[in-house]
């Protein structure tokens, strides 16, 4: 039976995509059955970042993040996924992506294994060990982001240190734009239940300059500690800076933090070069690599509450709306 035939079965699709990471834990997407053998993945205009996100990148990003869950729920019921990227962008702008299934099997082991680090991923802004992730980790990692068509550079010492003051730069250019100020706030107050990053999510405030996490100024009355002393860097490219790019960034994105999370790796982020970027309506000038989508900090942290989710039900999209 199609895994969008029945209520039930659809209900486990939106779950796994609802869990995915997101900018500011926006949740932005909406997910629709047709007939019983299509699914469409909609944007939510309403939960787009105006200020920070003026070219939709992030969203998309996010949105691509929750396609790889689906995907994996696809897969992990017996079918086989077919994915179209922005099918119908002419009629529906909001459709970024339409997936058909059909029966194909079971599912490998690494997919199931995946599919089971859904409800345990987390975004990690902790003190991380100072320990360093092993070489065939790392090679995993990168494996599993080329997998989805984008590239994982793992910088080196110089290197990471290097993007690090980059990111303070940034975050105290950021610190001065009010307009951007607001709506940061606004996602991450306190009150927040089922979206947002809450003061319980947010982590420590950090004693080292530059800091390899992102201050959200709201800790619950912790005081500031240190971090690692050698942060783990790296960051996910893609060949071109597109819609369609932005997508597969989101895909390979997901597809390396639940690698990461099968193999005990944290992660949390650290994207203010890419919200100034953004802002300015500038694309990334290329280069050898690709162009950057994600700033990640890897890493061995402690456990972590989840951040907040909207419940399943409020991510179906109906045939009415």
């Amino acid at each position: 039976m199609s895994p969008l035939a029945t209520e039930p079965a659809f209900q486990r699709l939106l779950a796994a995509a609802g869990q995915a990471p997101s900018v500011l834990n926006t949740q932005p997407w909406r997910l629709k059955a047709v007939r019983g053998e299509f699914a469409e993945l909609l944007a939510d205009p309403d939960r787009r970042l105006r200020v920070s996100d003026p070219r939709g990148r992030s969203l998309h990003v996010s949105c691509g993040a929750a396609l790889f869950g689906l995907r994996l729920a696809v897969r992990t019921a017996g079918h086989r996924p077919v994915i179209w990227l922005l099918p119908n962008t002419g009629e529906e702008p909001r459709l970024l992506a339409a997936l058909r299934v059909s029966p194909y099997g079971p599912a490998p082991s690494r997919t199931r294994e995946l599919y089971e680090c859904i409800g345990l991923r987390r975004t990690n802004r902790e003190p991380f060990a100072d320990r360093r992730i092993p070489e065939h980790v790392l090679a995993d990692l990168r494996q599993a982001a080329s997998r989805e068509g984008a590239g994982l550079v793992v910088l080196g010492r110089c290197a990471s240190a290097e993007l690090l003051e980059h990111v303070a730069i940034a975050d105290d250019e950021l610190s001065e734009n009010d307009d951007y100020l607001a709506e940061l706030r606004a996602w991450t107050a306190s009150g927040r239940l089922r979206d947002g990053l809450p003061s319980s999510v947010q982590g420590p405030g950090c004693v080292d300059d530059p800091a390899p996490v992102r201050d959200f100024g709201t800790h619950r009355g912790r005081g500031p500690v240190h971090f690692e002393s050698r942060p783990q860097l790296a960051v996910l490219t893609t060949a071109g800076d597109g819609p369609v790019d932005w997508l597969r960034a989101g895909q390979a994105l997901q597809r390396v933090l639940l690698t990461a999370t099968l193999h005990g790796v944290s992660a949390s982020f650290l994207n203010q070069p890419l919200d100034l970027r953004d802002m300015r309506r500038r694309s990334d000038p290329h280069h050898r690599r690709g162009h950057i989508q994600m700033i990640l900090r890897l890493g061995y942290g402690p456990a972590v509450p989840r951040a907040p989710r909207r419940a399943a039900v409020e991510l179906k999209e109906t045939a009415a709306a």
